[in-house]
């Protein structure tokens, strides 16, 4: 009960990176990474802010948290994240050593530690991590429904005014 209680807390950390995200219009994904008890990295998407692949939520945090221990090997960690890691951010999980990762939602499209793949558990690695799904995963997955909702409902927006501007319709003068 205590260690619900304690990935309830800190996936409540990384949905507050991943609602910075959204805010900045990036796609709302955070990670928190917990070293005894602490968090010592926070991050969320910035790959729009930055037009940079590579920074998603858990790269940036994995990065953070090796800085802060002074080491690359993330062995007494865990990983807190929004959103199921895709095939990236997965590799770096194992590469990093971390021993735990929880996350919110699956990923249909890109999830790499159920989803598509079970890059986190496969034996042919010489680091497996243990996982727990499902914190939290019906408000991180709401977050990222809601975000594309709106995303496609401006980009409709935008078109529609587009082609208006283009037949004449209205003024572009502001």
């Amino acid at each position: 009960m205590e260690s619900l209680n304690k990935d309830l807390e800190f996936m409540k950390y990384a949905i507050e990176e991943a609602q910075k995200a959204a805010k900045i219009g990036e796609v709302p994904i955070g990670a928190v990474i917990v070293y005894q008890n602490k968090i010592i990295a926070r991050a969320h998407n910035l790959r729009e802010t930055s037009q940079n692949a590579v920074t998603h939520a858990e790269l940036m945090a994995i990065q953070q948290a090796c800085e802060a221990i002074g080491s690359w090997r993330l062995e007494e960690t865990t990983l807190y994240v929004t959103l199921e890691p895709c095939p990236m951010c997965a590799g770096a999980i194992l590469q990093s050593r971390i021993p735990r990762v929880v996350y919110g939602a699956r990923d249909m499209k890109a999830g790499c530690v159920d989803s598509l793949y079970r890059l986190l558990n496969d034996a042919r690695f010489n680091h497996e991590c243990d996982v727990t799904e499902g914190v939290l995963a019906e408000e991180c997955g709401q977050m990222l429904t809601d975000f594309f909702k709106d995303l496609r409902e401006r980009k409709k927006a935008e078109k529609k005014m587009k082609k208006q501007l283009e037949q004449g319709e209205i003024d572009g003068a502001v």
